[in-house]
């Protein structure tokens, strides 16, 4: 059988793929990268660069190739042939994994590299390689004893196949609720957009009425607009249940267990390694110096924020008393009233903004402010096959011509899709053997509204920040002029810098230029008027101390989950949850709220202790657009500046190094509080 995974000629063969495919093609590489790992600590004991680093650079990023199309379809078409295939393989990738990175042999190898005197002739990429993989050799257990080196392989296979189930439950949960409203009266309040939406769904299952489900557009949209109380609540409750005890499914798919299961075996881990917990193994690897900086730099954000929050949240109960008669705002009142009350101040809606946001133009425009900011001309290639009918693929330019990147666009929610918004590795660039340049590929994921009927996707304007924010990850990695896979783009990135680009990106959304040309009425054409513009503006910051002391609520419940992890206690995940809205939460959720359970940024996805970074580098984004703020938004040079310092650099040197080159001195705080609306701008 000629597998389809393992020809890397070109870009995936997603309409070849198969699930049968997915094992030999794993197997088959695992065994090729183990000979040739052998081969080449068999072929010398003078080691350097082009005899061991540079070729074990090509065997990893072959490994990364055949695997990045395997996973990517497993989150945007699962389906169980395809979730039985990939499951089968995480086990041998995390034994790979394990082996190499306690391979004795190889730790010594580079070890002499590092300590020879190559090394100094090394150019910077090249030394963060060697010094990154000395790091990770004591991060995966080097220094162990034979028992200890086994038990540390054991609790990495484990976590990889627990982390897995954890986020099939989600999917799985998300997937099997759904309502179908046959009577109209029971959706007063429903935009026209959410209505179609959920009339296009049940057509979709051969049903007649309005079929709402939990992929996210659907869930906002009543979250948002319905006039009927119970429904919110209905949906609500299914929604912040999903893979719990509790709610319309309870115990069917509950991630309660692995939770439980998943800090134990992080904790055990981390303990192995010497750390006193994973929150101390997290850090090892991030701009952070310290658990406690950590924990400080949240304490402080939040006490800056909580009497804006608590102002927050009395405006909003005064408003839902005083002109709807609501005594108590109960959780599923909360967005319902809160967008009452942004209409009742700023005469704005997301609903009303949507016309000004048609997808054609938001994508035309977000190119073009690239183009502006960088001098690139992004283009739609229609030759290239992808996953799914809906999915788009785009080339990047440089003002000479060179093709710096492609992309997949895959923009809209559906059935067997997992949740949110990411952007992720197709193929990585690279200098190959004869001397050309590998064109680094991205799969930037959304889950939006799709088109209703024959008019274009509208969007809201939290739905074009999410736009930019993952594409500013895409540009992180596509412009990467950095040769070598792994310090290559996000590669080698310190986790809590690898939100910069992303943030970053998103304040073009509130900026009267930028907007100029992500905007036009989809019939029209005519552009966002300047008192809706205003109106925007003015309502930047509505809510935004609740905003903010909900953000660091998530991030210190992920931070002390793993610093304070007891193996006698157990997770004690409610308790330090509890606690934590205790001292930054304005919102006190029901008790059958179990937003733990589908926390995938922490237990199924890279964020563990480690959900600060998107705080972390709010401060940086907010900091390098400050200076944009000075220069101009659209000034060339500040941006040419950002494109060479922070894009172009990827993993190769250190981030608050390039923060400071970039900035001319270390980040200050002052700017995110100031965009954020906590101090008066």
């Amino acid at each position: 059988m000629k597998n389809p995974l393992l020809d890397l000629s070109g870009l995936p063969r997603f309409s070849l793929i198969k699930a049968a495919h997915v094992e030999p093609a794993i197997d088959q590489v695992l065994a090729d990268s183990r000979a040739q790992v052998a081969q080449l600590l068999r072929n010398s004991r003078d080691y350097n660069w082009d005899n061991l680093v540079q070729p074990l650079e090509e065997i990893d990023e072959r490994l990364s190739r055949v695997w990045s199309p395997v996973s990517h379809m497993n989150s945007v078409i699962n389906s169980d042939e395809l979730r039985t295939a990939y499951n089968a393989c995480l086990g041998k990738l995390s034994n790979y994994a394990t082996e190499m990175g306690q391979n004795a042999e190889l730790f010594k190898a580079y070890q002499s590299i590092a300590e020879g005197d190559e090394y100094r002739k090394l150019d910077r990429a090249q030394k963060k390689i060697i010094d990154n993989s000395i790091r990770d050799f004591r991060l995966s257990g080097i220094d162990l004893n034979d028992e200890q080196k086994a038990r540390y392989k054991a609790l990495m296979e484990e976590l990889s196949a627990l982390t897995s189930k954890f986020e099939e439950h989600i999917l799985d949960a998300t997937r099997e609720w759904s309502r179908l409203i046959e009577d109209e009266a029971a959706l007063a309040g429903l935009p026209d957009s959410t209505r179609a939406m959920a009339q296009q769904s049940a057509a979709q299952r051969d049903l007649k009425g309005w079929l709402f489900t939990l992929e996210f557009p659907s869930y906002l949209g009543v979250m948002t607009y319905a006039d009927d109380r119970e429904f919110r609540k209905e949906i609500y409750t299914a929604f912040v249940t999903r893979a719990s005890d509790e709610g319309p499914h309870a115990g069917r798919w509950d991630n309660s267990p692995l939770m439980e299961k998943i800090l134990a075996l992080r904790h055990e881990a981390a303990q192995l390694l010497g750390f006193d917990n994973y929150a101390e193994r997290s850090i090892a690897t991030k701009m952070a110096v310290s658990t406690s900086q950590v924990i400080d730099f949240l304490t402080d954000l939040a006490e800056r924020a909580l009497p804006i929050a608590k102002n927050d949240l009395d405006e909003l109960r005064a408003f839902a008393n005083e002109q709807h008669g609501v005594a108590e705002l109960e959780a599923w009142d909360i967005v319902y009233y809160g967008e009452k009350l942004r209409q009742h101040k700023y005469s704005i809606s997301q609903e009303a903004i949507k016309p000004y946001f048609p997808e054609h133009r938001v994508i035309a425009g977000m190119f073009g402010v690239v183009e502006r900011l960088y001098g690139l001309k992004i283009t739609e290639s229609r030759r290239v096959e992808t996953w799914h009918k809906d999915v788009r693929f785009f080339e990047i330019f440089d003002k000479d011509g060179a093709l710096r990147g492609q992309f997949y666009l895959d923009l809209y929610a559906r059935q067997f899709k997992r949740g949110g918004a990411w952007m992720d590795e197709c193929i990585v660039r690279k200098r190959t053997g004869s001397g050309a340049i590998q064109t680094p590929v991205a799969y930037l994921t959304c889950n939006f509204s799709p088109p209703i009927g024959d008019d274009p996707a509208l969007f809201t304007h939290d739905e074009v920040l999410t736009l930019f924010h993952e594409f500013g990850h895409g540009l992180h990695h596509m412009l990467t002029k950095v040769d070598y896979p792994s310090v290559s783009g996000i590669n080698g990135v310190a986790w809590d810098a690898v939100e910069l680009p992303s943030q970053f990106m998103e304040n073009w959304c509130w900026e009267r230029d930028a907007l100029a040309l992500i905007s036009g009425h989809y019939q029209s054409g005519e552009p966002l008027p300047n008192e809706m513009f205003d109106k925007m503006l003015a309502a930047k910051n509505f809510q935004s101390g609740m905003q903010m002391v909900r953000q660091l609520e998530f991030s210190l419940f992920d931070f002390r989950i793993h610093l304070e992890f007891d193996p006698k206690k157990g997770g004690a995940i409610h308790e330090i949850l509890d606690d934590i809205r205790q001292q930054v939460a304005v919102i006190k959720p029901p008790s059958f709220n179990r937003f733990p359970h589908s926390f995938s940024h922490i237990f199924s996805g890279g964020y563990a202790a480690g959900y600060y970074s998107y705080k972390w580098a709010e401060v940086l984004s907010s900091d390098a657009f400050s200076l944009f703020e000075e220069k101009g938004i659209f000034d060339r040079e500040t941006g040419l500046n950002f494109l060479s310092i922070i894009l172009e650099q990827g993993g190769s040197r250190d981030p608050m190094e390039l923060f400071i080159e970039f900035r001319g001195r270390e980040p200050q705080i002052d700017a995110l509080l100031r965009h954020s609306g906590i101090i008066a701008a």
